[in-house]
């Protein structure tokens, strides 16, 4: 059984026992999150296809640990003019695990 779940205008597919990494929450190690927003659910071919979610289904989770992504170098350059900009960075994700798919 799967989900197609949409958390933080970010589409995932959620599995049980899978873990995702996602944009920052704010949720803290061990907290329970509930995402209501889910656009798809097969039950083992039995799929239900929401317009735009499927009603009553839902995804549960918990958050695990925080942590930040791989650095992103953004180089900026104007040829024969000498100008050369070189920035970092890093975006903020939350690792959760899918503790269970309703629907």
């Amino acid at each position: 059984m799967y989900a197609i779940v949409e958390i933080q205008g970010q589409q995932f597919r959620a599995e049980e026992g899978k873990k995702l990494i996602v944009n920052r929450l704010q949720a803290e190690a061990g907290q329970k999150l509930e995402f209501d927003k889910v656009l798809l659910v097969d039950n083992n071919g039995d799929i239900k296809v929401g317009a735009p979610t499927v009603e009553g289904a839902k995804v549960v989770a918990e958050a695990v640990t925080d942590l930040r992504g791989d650095k992103v170098l953004v180089f900026h350059k104007k040829r024969r003019k000498g100008y050369k900009k070189l920035n970092g960075f890093r975006a903020d994700l939350t690792q959760i695990i899918v503790k269970q798919i309703v629907g």
